[in-house]
């Protein structure tokens, strides 16, 4: 369906239409496809010529009719074979119908006309004259200006009399001057009469933030997710008119009402299910990553259809910098989500309150699991992301951002749940050539092994129903002893590793000791440490001689030359895995 449509929206722009119209035969032979029927029947409607309507095919659509009734989609393509071949047609087709093809593909052809105007490419007529309706809608909908705040004002009283005078004891919240006059008049607010105002006042959200009234948030979201709707999912040419000054001011006026309150509003999560699906990644893209940081939990069940795919479509085709803020996006959305179970869960049954204001329940193994798919979806992402970009370090230091967070989730967060980085991570950050890399890898393998070790621990004396998975002890015990082999005990090459290169090959790259190429002295991220070490050392020795430092004192030395440089995450790794320099 998706490749239909998107043949629909570029059909104006194909060259060469004859090469669709050969393969006219394989095209109709999809029109038995109940969810592909109507896609196929435009397709068919704009490729048809006089020698492509023959029998067979009329009786086809005419028993495709009678099986799913007189649908517009039919009944426009055998209109048409009419008009070629009435002889053939006997069916009789009503003088006028509406449009029998849905236009589904309205956002895509709205934003391919928005790169278009964008690049000062011509537009085709068939696409400009398709919108031209809409522009006259488009012109009268500016003049509302739903991304300006409207200014605060009074409540017109038309009321009468006795009404007005029940009501004099209320205060206008556009009359309230300070923190100390909303707290004397919090239950005698007049709210204003545009919602939309309250975003721009700081008095106005600690008055919502404090009172809960339902009332107001429904007409505050009804407002927000009209014009969110209005200027950005039904802009008819995609954004590519839209003042983008005005738009970064409205976005950054939410965003900051949001974090005052420290939760989103319902109206602009709703807003972002749909908007990931056209967006293209570059429009506003700071601010709507923002916006998707502030998401509450979504429920296993839809976090697939509403979050992964559209944003996997996104990572995948745009740029180093675009995938390291999405990175980090996700980021930010899994750490306010361990932040609302470390504040809202109960002992005995997990009552989140995502949103004050919609209150969902989520059980903890419901919560476990949306974390989890969030986690490996971050994994997987990273591990192709890596490749595609050939083992940046920029966006392997965002990578390690967010597996800081996800190593400390039980201790930190009280989250039992422990789900280790994968080897498309874990083996391109050990062999990373920043030191930067090695050394924040290794402190997270010591998180891991500290909250790994709590947890054991913590279910033994409560006797707790705290099961962690074995496979997770398994890799971690795996990328553990990776580490401690390869930097520790220059043995790269044990049996036992997951990582294996055959001798004949090794022998072939002509490296002598390749065995002990990635210890702490030989590791391209730290042979600069190692060969200045070596100097400090043995001052006037003209051989470099590196494997003179892994004698006993100067072992020690240069440990503590490497401690001296900053590396906390190789000492606590190395404190704590190794037992003698403990």
């Amino acid at each position: 369906v998706l490749f239909i449509k998107w043949v629909l929206t570029v059909f104006d722009m194909i060259d060469a239409k004859d090469r669709l119209r050969a393969i006219y035969g394989f095209i109709f032979s999809f029109v038995t496809d109940e969810n592909l029927c109507p896609f196929i029947c435009h397709l068919l409607y704009l490729l048809t010529r006089k020698e492509s309507v023959r029998v067979f095919r009329v009786r086809k659509l005419l028993e495709l009719q009678s099986k799913l009734g007189r649908q517009p989609y039919l009944l426009h393509l055998l209109s048409l074979y009419k008009v070629f071949c009435p002889e053939l047609v006997t069916l009789s087709i009503p003088s006028r119908m509406r449009s029998g093809f849905k236009n589904h593909i309205s956002p895509w052809k709205s934003a391919l006309m928005g790169v278009q105007k964008r690049n000062n490419l011509q537009v085709p007529s068939s696409i400009s004259m398709a919108f031209a309706g809409k522009d006259k809608s488009t012109s009268r909908k500016r003049k509302l200006n739903h991304l300006e705040l409207p200014a605060m004002s009074a409540v017109t009283n038309k009321e009468p009399q006795m009404e007005q005078t029940s009501r004099r004891k209320l205060v206008p919240l556009v009359q309230i001057q300070s923190f100390s006059q909303l707290l004397e008049n919090m239950h005698r607010i007049e709210l204003p009469s545009q919602m939309g105002s309250l975003l721009g006042s700081s008095l106005a959200l600690q008055y919502l933030d404090c009172v809960q009234d339902e009332a107001a948030l429904l007409r505050l979201n009804f407002w927000l997710g009209y014009a969110l709707h209005e200027e950005f999912l039904f802009c008819s040419d995609g954004g590519a008119n839209q003042n983008a000054g005005e738009a970064l001011q409205f976005l950054n006026r939410l965003l900051c009402a949001q974090h005052f309150l420290q939760e989103g509003f319902p109206s602009s999560d709703a807003f972002l299910y749909k908007f990931l699906n056209v967006w293209d990644g570059s429009l506003l893209c700071p601010q709507i990553l923002n916006l998707l940081s502030n998401i509450p939990v979504i429920p296993s069940s839809q976090i697939k259809t509403l979050l992964f795919e559209p944003l996997m479509q996104l990572f995948f085709t745009s740029s180093l910098f675009f995938k390291c803020g999405l990175i980090e996006c996700l980021n930010h959305m899994l750490l306010k989500w361990l932040t609302w179970h470390s504040v809202y869960a109960l002992e005995d049954d997990l009552d989140i309150s995502l949103n004050s204001h919609t209150s969902i329940n989520i059980t903890l193994s419901g919560f476990k699991d949306s974390v989890m798919d969030l986690v490996h979806f971050v994994g997987r992402l990273a591990s192709v992301g890596l490749q595609l970009e050939g083992c940046h370090s920029l966006l392997l230091n965002f990578i390690l951002d967010f597996y800081e967070t996800v190593c400390d989730t039980f201790l930190k967060f009280g989250l039992p749940l422990m789900v280790m980085p994968p080897p498309g991570v874990f083996y391109t950050a050990f062999f990373a050539t920043d030191p930067v890399s090695v050394d924040r890898l290794a402190y997270i393998m010591h998180r891991y092994k500290v909250n790994l070790t709590s947890a054991k621990s913590q279910e033994k004396v409560t006797k707790q129903a705290f099961h962690i998975n074995r496979q997770t002890f398994r890799d971690f015990n795996h990328y553990l002893v990776f580490m401690v082999n390869g930097l520790w005990n220059s043995n790269m090459c044990y049996t036992e590793a997951n990582l294996q290169l055959s001798e004949e090959l090794l022998e072939k790259s002509g490296v002598p000791q390749y065995s002990t190429r990635f210890d702490l002295i030989h590791h391209p991220a730290f042979m600069s440490y190692s060969v200045d070490f070596h100097q400090k050392c043995w001052p006037g020795r003209k051989d470099m001689d590196l494997n003179s430092i892994k004698q006993s004192k100067p072992w020690s030395w240069y440990l503590e030359y490497l401690y001296t440089q900053g590396f906390d995450g190789l000492k606590d790794f190395i404190q704590n895995n190794i037992g003698r320099w403990a």
